[in-house]
């Protein structure tokens, strides 16, 4: 457990777009707690995420919008406001927004993300999720 404990603000709590195809608004994800980052998603309508895998667990928790989410190379699943995803680390991934405004969720890793933990899966011939 991090021996930080009080306030923390982030530096910067700007949205920015990533080779995902997403927006990520990074909440939190510093050194002094190094166990969970906590950030934000924005998918825009008709947008699928990039397929990756990451070293650590991720937890979705949706917030607005509908979705449709990948795991394991498996057929898709729905996804609404109020759902969670648990993601296990080194889980193939990715989700399409399938509504007309944007596919927002908030995402907590554990321990927290690191650029360097984050594995491009699919080549430039990507394939649409199926739904189940």
């Amino acid at each position: 457990m991090s021996e930080f404990s009080g306030l923390f603000r982030p530096g910067s709590s700007e949205p920015f777009y990533t080779a995902e195809r997403c927006y990520i608004t990074e909440h939190m994800n510093t050194d002094l707690s190094p166990d969970v980052s906590l950030a934000e998603c924005r998918v825009a309508a008709g947008v699928t995420t990039q397929l990756h895998k990451l070293t650590v667990a991720e937890r979705y928790v949706i917030q607005q919008g509908q979705g449709l989410v990948e795991l394991h190379g498996e057929t898709g699943f729905s996804v609404a406001p109020g759902d969670c995803v648990l993601i296990p680390a080194g889980c193939p991934q990715r989700i399409k927004n399938t509504g007309l405004e944007d596919l927002v969720f908030m995402c907590v890793c554990t321990p927290r993300f690191l650029p360097d933990g984050y594995i491009v899966l699919e080549d430039a011939q990507t394939t649409d999720i199926v739904e189940q």
